[in-house]
């Protein structure tokens, strides 16, 4: 039998984020009984994290679903980069040597499509550029795959989940199709995704993180899934999960991040989660299938 909290208080809710259940993926890639797997930030083992490079190896693994991360550029166009500084995975302390510390936020998006985001992962990958969430929905799409997106550091981005919701609304993503089965959105910001189901009750919310079990209730009115690090997992955690209903009528999900070996991707199967998050989605594929 599942709970539903009645009241949401505001210091359950502060600091919390939620997510949403990937609606019966998990037979996609793992088989009728195992979880989902989802390539994060792309099949991002094997190519630079959040390229359409990284897309496109996760499509020729077989592997339908793929996180990503958003952010805003200073002239307003929301671009696909795990990190607020363009330093680790672009070029951009030889393009623009004087623009330390080379923040997101900082840079137009001319500007930072100007940048190598490929070439400090392999040469192979030389050229590769920073995604627009356009050429990324784009991408995706024509891959036939799923999206589960992340939207990093809100707080730096007013008005963000507005924004992302439009161009998704503008890319065909929020119509039945897509909101049913082939996405969700989720971030640590517990505020902001629920902003995002406040906007758009249809879309699929994820919460990023491992709330106490006595918070639950609360997340449950907002939140279709529950999204912690494998390293804090349990049985019985996943458990007490499940044993709430979200907002759009089905049991909380579990998806873990960021599983990359067969033994640590056998060990949370074990514990019943719903969707396993890595960078090596073929290695946690056959070893729950």
């Amino acid at each position: 039998m599942h709970v539903r909290a009645v009241a949401v208080t505001t210091t359950a809710l502060l600091g919390v984020a939620l997510t949403a259940p990937l609606s019966h993926a998990r037979a996609d890639e793992a088989g009728d009984d195992g979880p989902t797997v989802v390539a994060h930030r792309g099949a991002s083992g094997y190519a630079p994290e959040n390229t359409l490079a990284a897309v496109d190896r996760a499509a020729e693994l077989g592997i339908r679903w793929v996180e990503n991360d958003v952010q805003r550029t200073r002239d307003g166009e929301l671009v696909v980069l795990h990190d607020e500084s363009l330093a680790r995975t672009t070029d951009v302390e030889e393009v623009f040597p004087d623009r330390s510390p080379w923040k997101v936020k900082d840079f137009t998006a001319a500007e930072i499509a100007r940048l190598d985001a490929g070439s400090w992962f392999g040469s192979e990958y030389a050229g590769a550029r920073v995604p627009t969430l356009e050429q990324y929905v784009h991408r995706v799409e024509h891959n036939h795959q799923k999206l589960l997106l992340e939207l990093k550091s809100p707080g730096l981005y007013p008005g963000i989940e507005q924004q992302t919701l439009k161009v998704l609304a503008n890319e065909g993503w929020l119509d039945r199709r897509h909101v049913a089965g082939r996405l969700v959105v989720q971030s640590f910001d517990a505020d902001s995704i629920r902003t995002v189901h406040d906007l758009k009750p249809a879309v699929k919310t994820g919460f990023l993180g491992t709330p106490a079990v006595s918070e639950l209730p609360a997340y449950a009115e907002f939140a279709d899934q529950i999204n912690p690090s494998y390293g804090s997992l349990s049985m019985s955690y996943v458990s007490a999960v499940h044993a709430f209903t979200g907002p759009h009528g089905r049991p909380l999900e579990v998806l873990t991040w960021t599983v990359n070996d067969a033994d640590t991707a056998r060990r949370v199967a074990g514990y019943d989660v719903d969707g396993i998050i890595t960078n090596k989605p073929d290695v946690v594929r056959d070893a729950v299938d």
